[in-house]
C-alpha cells in the first residue's frame, strides 16, 4: 500500500502514486476492457490487481535499479510465493499467482493487453503529473512510444497523447 512507483520518485514528483494506487486502478481501467473480442476482461481486473503484487515485499524494481532481469525475475517468484503461503485457502492462493505468472509471460490475450494497459496507466499518470506539477517526464512517453500494440489500448494512447500535444502547445503561447 505504500510502496512507491519508483519511477516518479526518480524524476521528483511530488505526492507519487504508490503501487497499490497503480493497481487499483488498472483494475478500474481493464472495466473499459468489455466487449473487446477475445478477451476476457473479468480475467483482466485480476491480472490488474496482482500484476504487481510481489512489488509490496521487494519494491518497484526498475531497470535503472542496477537489478538484473533474471534476479528480479527471482526475488518477484519468492515474493509471491510468500504471499501464497500467506493466504489460508490454498486455491485462492495458486490463483493469485496462476495470475501473475500469466501477466508475466505474456503469452495469453489477456496478459498481453494488460502489459498494454500498464504502459498507458504510466503515461497517463505521467501526464496528470506534468499537468498538475509542472515536472517534465518526457521520457516516459519517448520509452513507450510504438510499444502499445493491442489496437484498443493504442486508440486511447493516441487520444492521451493528442491531449498532452494540446496542453503543452496551449502553454508555450
Amino acid at each position: 500500500r505504500r510502496t512507491a512507483r519508483t519511477g516518479w520518485v526518480r524524476r521528483g514528483v511530488k505526492d507519487f502514486e504508490s503501487v497499490a494506487d497503480h493497481s487499483w486502478r488498472m483494475g478500474v481501467l481493464s472495466m473499459m476492457l468489455a466487449g473487446v473480442e477475445g478477451v476476457d476482461h473479468t480475467r483482466c481486473i485480476k491480472i490488474g490487481l496482482v500484476h504487481d503484487l510481489a512489488e509490496s515485499l521487494v519494491g518497484d524494481i526498475t531497470p535503472h535499479c542496477g537489478v538484473s532481469k533474471e534476479e528480479k525475475s527471482r526475488l518477484e517468484r519468492e515474493a509471491m510465493q510468500r504471499i501464497q503461503d500467506t493466504i489460508p485457502d490454498s486455491k485462492i492462493g495458486a490463483e493469485v499467482v496462476e495470475l501473475w505468472e500469466e501477466y508475466e509471460a505474456a503469452q495469453t490475450a489477456e496478459a498481453k493487453i494488460m502489459k498494454d494497459l500498464d504502459k498507458f496507466e504510466m503515461l497517463m499518470q505521467a501526464e496528470e503529473y506534468e499537468a498538475s506539477q509542472g515536472v517534465d517526464l518526457d521520457e516516459f512517453f519517448t520509452s513507450t512510444r510504438g510499444k502499445i500494440k493491442s489496437e484498443e489500448v493504442s486508440s486511447w494512447e493516441s487520444e492521451l497523447r493528442q491531449q498532452r500535444n494540446k496542453r503543452q502547445a496551449k502553454g508555450s503561447e
